[in-house]
C-alpha cells in the first residue's frame, strides 16, 4: 500500500509539473478564441458557486447551526468583492470559529 501511495503521489506531482510547464511553452503556439476564454471564466464561477453550496450541506445527514453558513456567506461576499484569497479564507474561518466559541453552532 505504501508503494502504491508513493507512486500515486509521484504521478500527480509529475502531472502537475507538466501542466505548469506546458502553459509558458504553449502560450505562443496555441491561440484560444475569446469565446473559449469567456466560457472558461463562466465555468470557474459556476465551479466556485457549486463548491460554496456543497459546503453548506451537512455531511452524513447531520445538522449544523448558523456558524458554517455565516462563514461561507462572508467568504462569498469577500470573494465577490475580489478580496485576496488568504483574506477570504481567514475571514471565513475566523467568523465560523468565533461564532462556535460563543456557543452559536
Amino acid at each position: 500500500m505504501t508503494k502504491a501511495l508513493l507512486m500515486g503521489a509521484l504521478a500527480l506531482s509529475l502531472g502537475t509539473f507538466a501542466f505548469r510547464f506546458a502553459g509558458p511553452v504553449l502560450r505562443t503556439r496555441v491561440q484560444v478564441s475569446p469565446r473559449v476564454i469567456r466560457l472558461l471564466e463562466i465555468a470557474s464561477v459556476v465551479l466556485l458557486t457549486a463548491l460554496a453550496v456543497t459546503t453548506l450541506l451537512p455531511a452524513r445527514g447531520g445538522q449544523f447551526g448558523i456558524a458554517l453558513p455565516a462563514g461561507v456567506l462572508v467568504a462569498t461576499v469577500l470573494a465577490w468583492r475580489r478580496a485576496p484569497l488568504l483574506v477570504v479564507i481567514l475571514s471565513a474561518a475566523a467568523l465560523t470559529a468565533g461564532l462556535r466559541l460563543l456557543g452559536v453552532h
